[in-house]
């Protein structure tokens, strides 16, 4: 495929990225067999909070939860609604299994996978939530169609929120807030930016916890990190 095929990650069909790091622990490869199979996506219908829960409850999205550190405490901060994560890295499928395990979490389902595949799935107006936290910045003007803050994604994340669910973005990558705010903007008649000054955007919002890849960025790499939070119109 040629890298500069129009698009962006709704139309270019495919994923990019890593898929697998280390070998699994055993530990790891057992809740991969295990336990995803009891807590995965149904592969085909419709994603619904009654056919992964067996209720109606408020439900969230997290596309590429990472390690799964943010989706578990959120899980683990309002036991009563449902978590859907999808995440292409097995490593970190791995690692979020370890949570709910650990934190026996009753109200994760994840995906080892394309995350919109799946949000293409959940009906229209369904998620009080959706998170995107520290997506890959694919910082090159030509590889930007390959960003999930892109036409595209944004408008199926607009779709498949209520009125008045959030949308969660946060970066730690200068040249991706730019790109994601002209995005945004072009999101008006859709999304409310929630916003009262400077600190709404550099300070962590109640309820968003700081994960390990975070601390890194600001201890290690000494980057700044921005928080973002959109509002859907009725």
């Amino acid at each position: 495929m040629s890298a500069y095929k129009e698009g962006d990650p709704t139309t270019l069909s495919r994923l990019y990225g890593r898929s697998i790091g280390k070998p699994l622990r055993a530990k790891q490869q057992r809740l991969v067999d295990d336990l995803l199979q009891q807590i995965a996506v149904p592969e085909e219908s419709p994603v619904t909070a009654e056919r992964l829960f067996g209720e109606d409850c408020p439900l969230h999205f997290e596309i590429g939860f990472g390690g799964g550190e943010h989706l578990a405490y959120r899980a683990d901060l309002l036991p009563n609604h449902g978590f859907i994560g999808a995440e292409p890295y097995l490593n970190g499928v791995a690692q979020a299994l370890s949570h709910v395990e650990e934190q026996k979490l009753s109200n994760v389902r994840l995906h080892h996978g394309d995350a919109l595949e799946v949000l293409s799935r959940v009906p229209d107006g369904s998620l009080l939530m959706v998170y995107l936290l520290h997506p890959d910045p694919w910082p090159k003007n030509k590889h930007a169609k390959r960003r999930m803050m892109n036409d595209g994604p944004v408008q199926m994340i607009a779709d498949k929120l209520k009125p008045g669910g959030e949308f969660r973005f946060g970066t730690d990558h200068p040249i991706y807030v730019r790109h994601a705010l002209m995005v945004m903007q072009r999101f008006t008649d859709e999304f409310e930016w929630v916003v009262e000054g400077p600190k709404s955007w550099q300070d962590r919002p109640s309820g968003w916890c700081e994960t390990r890849y975070e601390t890194k960025a600001r201890t290690v790499f000494g980057h700044e990190v921005w928080y973002f939070r959109f509002r859907r119109k009725g």
